[in-house]
């Protein structure tokens, strides 16, 4: 799976920039509790999704208070504030860390859904929200790790 591939998803052409990010501090824009708000409000809709197979890549796994905070600790580290993440579990080394986790472009898609839903439901808008999305749109889809064909892309 290459990037020009991901690149076709996101339709990174029509003006998106997943690092545009990093000419900000999303972190001061939002604080902490923000991004542990964001991150309870996700896993709440994953961990109660009704794709089973999506749902269950998360619970045979992790509990949801340790998926919270790991989400948030590499949000706030990853978006301007202290090196949370990597303070606890090194390096995020995101497609290691998810190689073992069958992760397809449909359950790329319902992540992200689940993600834009959460940052309205936390109130997190406007430039803010489209850094942010773009950012996590990007990421999600550099994880898809499976084609459609079943065959792995890597790991």
């Amino acid at each position: 799976l290459d990037q020009e591939f991901v690149y076709s998803w996101t339709i990174m052409a029509e003006e998106k920039n997943p690092f545009r990010l990093d000419d900000d501090n999303i972190f001061e824009r939002i604080g902490r509790e923000k991004f542990v708000e964001l991150s309870t409000v996700f896993y709440t809709k994953v961990y109660n999704s009704e794709h089973d197979n999506f749902r269950t890549m998360f619970t045979n796994h992790n509990s949801i208070e340790n998926a919270i905070q790991n989400q948030y600790e590499f949000f706030i580290q990853r978006m301007g504030g202290p090196p949370l993440y990597s303070q606890r579990k090194g390096h995020p080394a995101l497609r290691g860390r998810h190689v073992n986790f069958p992760i397809t472009k449909e359950f790329a898609d319902i992540w992200l859904k689940y993600m834009n839903e959460s940052l309205d439901e936390v109130s997190i808008q406007g430039d803010t929200k489209s850094m942010m999305y773009d950012f996590l749109e990007n990421v999600a889809y550099f994880l898809v790790n499976i084609n459609e064909d079943g065959s792995r892309v890597y790991g």
